[in-house]
């Protein structure tokens, strides 16, 4: 075999397993129509309220489950079949989208109903998220995790830059005269979230046929000491927390998603298909990234990396807070797409590599809160700070803000500086070296 079909062999050799085949088509459909859900939320609820505020509290619907049954769900997702835990979760996702494309088929104009739907939608997410997060060791061996983790977040960004330019797309489409009777046109956010609803259904139906390998899930007791048990070690694991935590206060002070409505309209002056176009650039970029990152994946450095990236997003969402340029924007969104994404892939991999098999679930529900923290919880936080500052100010303070936390994170998380390959034994020992709690293993 020749070095150019042996580096195609293994960057493509998590796809020899059937069942991540399956899994990875059923999230690309999934995350597309959640995505375009999102642009159509955003778009209707600032539509009604013309308020940043609002916005903000469409992240903060979303975030509240998490922060509620973080734990009984890494629990659950531990202790119950995680496939089933999946599908049943998303066909709640699948109905409360069914409710959302009913109310705008009907102009329901009433914004907490639409709050409190995003509340379930939540949920559903919650439960699901340590769940489907904890499922991907089971569905390819040991030794080809880092190339499925490569490939899952590759996976996530084509739908993250697919999702935001259907949805905006599907803004300016209108079926005119589909229906008799009531109903006279089928445009905007009913078509929008009758797509999510197919992507939806379509996740059912692939996931249905995912046979996840290895041992059953401990079927411990469900207690507060067994679901304490993740917090616990993500707090004993320094080389776990500085990672997550890292995520958490970056994206969280630097995120600029939830004010993409307020950019496009009242800054770049481009309109709903401005706002696809601005929420598709950064899975671009992160896709570009990945594409690459299949190819050349990282083997050294892999802390050092992680926090230079960070910094990078962090300048690049200064920027964006800055330009008045669309191309410039853009621009800007791609570099913080692309720089995220290597941070992504390192941290999910000392997830999984850091964590013994029966503590995912529990550990992976803290990393969910933490990522809820960072993106629901930001996006309010995001809304709240446009408010008092306006969006310009709030987004270049949060990119200065991330900054300020790349260097905090450096100093006071040497283990995270020092990760260099993504293995379980090169993490273990770095994490033996700088850690002054019990070590992990």
């Amino acid at each position: 075999m020749s070095d150019a079909d042996q580096q195609s062999t293994s960057a493509t050799i998590a796809w020899q397993s059937r069942d991540f085949r399956f899994y990875s088509t059923a999230r690309l459909v999934g995350i597309m129509g959640a995505e375009a859900q999102s642009v159509g939320v955003a778009w209707q609820v600032y539509q009604i309220t013309h308020s940043a505020l609002a916005l903000g509290y469409t992240g903060l619907a979303l975030f509240l489950p998490g922060l509620f049954f973080v734990l009984p769900a890494g629990h659950v997702a531990d202790l119950y079949d995680r496939r089933t835990i999946i599908l049943a979760c998303y066909s709640v996702q699948a109905i409360a989208t069914a409710v959302l494309l009913w109310l705008a088929l009907h102009g329901a104009h009433n914004i907490w109903v639409i709050y409190a739907i995003l509340f379930v939608i939540g949920t559903g997410r919650c439960f699901s998220g340590p769940a489907a997060s904890a499922l991907v060791p089971t569905l390819v061996p040991k030794e080809h995790f880092v190339n499925a983790v490569t490939w899952g977040a590759t996976i996530f960004q084509i739908a993250n830059a697919t999702g935001p330019m259907i949805g905006g797309l599907l803004f300016t489409v209108s079926l005119t005269h589909v229906f008799s009777g009531r109903f006279a046109s089928f445009n905007g956010a009913p078509l929008v979230y009758a797509f999510t609803l197919l992507g939806l259904l379509l996740f059912l139906s692939f996931l249905s046929v995912v046979k996840p390998r290895g041992a059953a899930a401990e079927k411990k007791g469900f207690t507060v000491e067994t679901m304490l048990a993740g917090l616990r070690y993500v707090i004993g694991t320094r080389l776990l927390l500085g990672s997550i935590s890292l995520d958490l206060f970056a994206v969280l002070l630097g995120g600029a998603a939830s004010l993409m409505p307020i950019f496009a309209v009242d800054v770049l002056h481009s309109g709903a298909n401005g706002l696809g176009l601005l929420r598709a650039m950064p899975s671009l970029g992160a896709l570009a990234v990945s594409l690459a990152l299949l190819a050349v994946p990282i083997k050294r450095r892999a802390g050092k990396t992680m926090l230079v990236c960070v910094g990078i997003f962090g300048a690049a969402t200064i920027v964006f807070g800055l330009s008045r340029n669309l191309l410039l924007s853009c621009v800007a969104l791609v570099i913080i797409g692309a720089s995220d994404m290597i941070s992504v892939v390192v941290r999910a991999s000392i997830l999984q590599l850091a964590t013994p098999p029966e503590m995912r679930g529990r550990v992976s529900s803290i990393n969910w809160l933490f990522l809820g923290a960072s993106n629901e919880f930001g996006e309010y936080e995001s809304g709240l700070t446009a408010h008092w500052w306006g969006a310009v100010r709030a987004v270049v303070i949060g990119g200065i803000a991330s900054l300020a936390v790349t260097g905090v994170w450096s100093v006071f998380f040497p283990a995270l500086r020092h990760a260099d390959t993504l293995t379980a034994d090169s993490l273990i020992a770095v994490e033996k070296q700088f850690s002054s709690m019990e070590p992990i293993g």
